[in-house]
């Protein structure tokens, strides 16, 4: 999981997902080391995208 360029700044990466998804709750968005997976399954769930477009959304925030 080092492609995952989001994990150190979070709490930004978490603001600006919100802004674009605003139906996301804090419970969808709930980031906790080593529980990437299950982060971008919820992600996946919630917008319909595909997990390497919801990584690299995620990276390019």
């Amino acid at each position: 999981m080092s492609d995952l360029k989001w994990k150190g700044n979070w709490n930004v990466v978490k603001g600006k997902v919100k802004q674009e998804y605003a139906d996301l709750t804090d419970d969808d968005l709930m980031y906790e080391e080593g529980q990437e997976d299950e982060l971008i399954g919820r992600l996946q769930q919630r917008t319909g995208k595909a997990r390497d477009e919801v990584v690299d959304w995620l990276n390019s925030l």
